[in-house]
């Protein structure tokens, strides 16, 4: 049984967000969770908080609490995808605009257990 979460329009680029994200992909949620509480990047502290967000969702729908490390989660899937862009000018010589481009992104995680579940 799976069970993922979304976390939209973070503030920052998807490059960024994918050098915490290929990190964790495909490791056990113990271990990818000291992984995030050891990078030194701002981005992990989203995926931290998106991952514990699957683990809660995965926990809520297999009726099991705190059972996290006794079934097995894993990391299935993460994955960023680019969203919505802020553009402004800035002020550049001879009367020039230069674009500034804010970027955000999207970012879905899924787990799933490596023991199957029984309801």
């Amino acid at each position: 049984m799976e069970a993922q979460a979304k976390y939209r329009n973070i503030k920052g680029s998807e490059r960024k967000m994918r050098l915490v994200v290929d990190t964790i992909r495909g490791k056990n949620v113990g271990q990818a969770l000291a992984i995030l509480k050891h990078t030194q990047r701002s981005a992990a502290h989203y995926v931290f908080k998106t991952l514990m967000s699957a683990v809660a969702n995965w926990e809520q729908n297999s009726g099991i609490e705190s059972g996290a490390d006794s079934h097995g989660l894993y990391v299935k899937t993460a994955f960023v995808d680019g969203a919505g862009m802020l553009k402004r000018f800035q002020p550049a010589p001879h009367g020039r605009a230069h674009r500034i481009r804010k970027r955000s992104c999207h970012l879905t995680i899924i787990v799933d257990s490596k023991i199957p579940v029984e309801n």
